[in-house]
């Protein structure tokens, strides 16, 4: 099986150049790794069984990548388990992303648009972080122009972009391990709000939402219970939850690729 492991990280780092470049491969995959490599060391310190990461390749645009999972077997024995199973992830993904977008927002170019085909590029949306970073490292980018991403960064925006998926208080998403540790039973309610937003971007900003939402639908928005379902997780862990908070706020990106927007769709159709 250890085979299977290396054969799919190799792919995938020879899919990431293939799309994005060396630097972008070695930024993407050292962000994808640290993630899950968070949730197997937790695991692990918790003694529950667990695989080492499965890489899913794909060499085509826009990532290269499908990012990469582990699989847990057997029952997490409480709340606070669950709970640090489920940050472990995004905040070593999140840690390691940020120098990376730091220095690659620093070595992007502002561009002028004009002459520039609009087939020879992809437009982004901006994660807040970007946004805050970009202003204080760029300062304002003037009318008719855009900041073309260096390797880094978009290696960095892509890994935000996979941290808020992740992040996403649903099902046996990271972000619904965190919520149903702190909230037990009541994160149903979290999770049919969260089905109802993700429905609503995908009418008013990005349709491809809509895809998010009915897998969600097919594979379940219940989340298992751990052994002990009855202790709360503790003040600390709370607190950090706030944190997880601000991560998955400074990384949603509502509209990811605003060509995907419903209205020019029907724009385009016409």
């Amino acid at each position: 099986m250890i085979y299977l492991h290396i054969l799919l990280f190799l792919m995938t780092i020879a899919s990431t150049i293939l799309v994005g470049g060396f630097l972008y491969s070695l930024a993407i995959m050292t962000i994808l790794l640290c993630h899950e490599l968070g949730h197997y060391l937790m695991s692990r310190r918790y003694g529950i069984p667990s695989t080492l990461p499965f890489f899913i390749p794909l060499p085509v645009p826009p990532f290269g990548t499908f990012g990469a999972v582990i699989k847990m077997k057997g029952v997490i024995v409480n709340r606070n388990a669950l709970f640090d199973v489920g940050v472990a992830g995004p905040l070593c993904g999140f840690v390691v992303a940020l120098p990376f977008i730091v220095a690659g927002i620093m070595m992007s170019t502002v561009t002028p648009l004009a002459g520039i085909p609009a087939a020879s590029y992809m437009e982004l949306g901006d994660p807040l972080l970007f946004r805050i970073l970009g202003t204080l490292l760029v300062g304002d980018i003037p009318e008719g122009h855009d900041l073309v991403l260096h390797p880094f960064a978009y290696a960095g925006w892509v890994g935000l972009f996979v941290t808020s998926l992740n992040l996403l208080p649903v099902g046996q998403l990271d972000g619904g391990h965190v919520v149903y540790a702190v909230f037990g039973e009541k994160s149903k309610w979290v999770y049919r709000a969260v089905i109802l937003g993700l429905g609503v971007l995908a009418a008013l900003t990005n349709i491809g939402w809509l895809t998010l939402v009915i897998l969600l639908l097919i594979f379940g928005m219940r989340h298992p219970r751990p052994f002990d379902d009855e202790t709360e997780v503790n003040g600390t862990r709370k607190k950090i939850a706030i944190l997880v908070l601000a991560i998955f706020i400074l990384s949603f990106i509502p509209s990811p690729f605003p060509d995907m927007n419903l209205t020019k769709i029907i724009e385009k159709g016409f």
